[in-house]
């Protein structure tokens, strides 16, 4: 994904992530006493009892990915993890399908098979609500200073949108309302070996564009929401303000935060910090899918080894997970 502070200068970090690239880091709003402050205001009180949501079992389901060792496009960890998340979505009652296809390895051009994996929820309904995060984990940790070759589990950057929606899915035969769900993982969102020359978001562009050409009559989405790096323990969620620019999402992105505000989840912040490029892009532009991005970009392990589950939180997971949920009681009975 690429962020880009809302202001107007730009400090241009060059930096590329596979849940996301962070382009430009605004200077003017980093200051670091303010940044530690506004962390400790902005900290609910709410502990894992008090909040309707199982984050312990959330971070629990983390575990068991990462324990799948890295999850790369088209590696064994990848196809242990299909294996893994098939069997649980369906024994919960979830329509599971794989939407395959193939790319070219960047490097040595053999076919690499990739795989959207899509659970539906009701599918006798037409109308429908897209939650979707990407599953793959990027091939090295490229920003670690110490090995930056060496093994990436990607514990929140690919595995933690996973772990939510497989707990999500407990809730989801019991939906009320006019609206299917779908919860889509993308594949292929950071395969990424040599910065600059391969492309980002391969599944989810890949997932819009079958979904713009599909035939009249196929189920459509009303709204979307992108989960991406909401583990940190020290979490601020800003709205990204690419989604506010769409007149479209805008209404999104205000209930989500609305949804955190009536919650008292104080996390969620409410003033633009950083623009996000993301698998949402591909769905809102491709697909035309009113699609926003909940991330909390500043993540001190990004892209490095000790993105382990350790360096997560419970606690966290299970105030996202609490405010998508409330959010998505809310929009299936519109």
């Amino acid at each position: 994904m690429t962020t880009k502070p809302s202001g107007q200068t730009v400090f241009l970090a060059a930096v590329v992530a596979g849940s996301c690239v962070l382009v430009g880091y605004l200077l003017l709003f980093y200051n670091p006493a303010r940044t530690a402050q506004s962390s400790v205001d902005n900290q609910s009180r709410l502990t894992l009892a008090e909040i309707p949501f199982n984050g312990q079992r959330a971070y629990e389901y983390l575990m068991d990915l990462c324990a799948l060792g890295p999850r790369v496009s088209g590696s064994q960890g990848m196809h242990a993890q299909q294996k893994l998340l098939a069997t649980h979505f369906q024994n919960l009652g979830g329509k599971v399908r794989f939407q395959k296809f193939r790319i070219r390895h960047p490097q040595t051009g053999k076919e690499v098979a990739m795989s959207n994996l899509i659970v539906e929820w009701q599918p006798q309904r037409r109308e429908r609500v897209l939650l979707c995060a990407h599953y793959d984990t990027r091939p090295f940790p490229d920003k670690d200073t110490r090995n930056p070759r060496g093994a990436f589990v990607g514990a929140n950057d690919g595995a933690i949108g996973t772990a939510l929606l497989m707990e999500l899915a407990h809730q989801m035969t019991s939906s009320k309302g006019k609206l299917g769900v779908d919860f889509v993982l993308f594949d292929g969102e950071e395969f990424i070996l040599e910065e600059g020359r391969d492309p980002y978001f391969i599944g989810s562009e890949f997932f819009a564009t079958a979904y713009a050409n599909a035939r009249p009559g196929t189920p459509r989405y009303r709204w979307g929401v992108l989960v991406d790096m909401v583990a940190d323990a020290d979490l601020q969620i800003y709205p990204d303000s690419r989604s506010m620019s769409w007149d479209d999402t805008r209404p999104v992105v205000e209930a989500i935060f609305d949804t955190a505000a009536r919650l008292g989840v104080r996390e969620f912040v409410a003033g633009r910090r950083y623009e996000v490029l993301d698998d949402h892009i591909k769905l809102h532009d491709i697909g035309k899918i009113p699609c926003c991005d909940i991330i909390d970009f500043k993540y001190p392990a990004w892209h490095t080894q000790d993105d382990t589950p350790a360096n997560c939180s419970a606690l966290s997971l299970a105030k996202v997970g609490w405010v998508l949920q409330e959010w998505l009681k809310q929009a299936v009975r519109q």
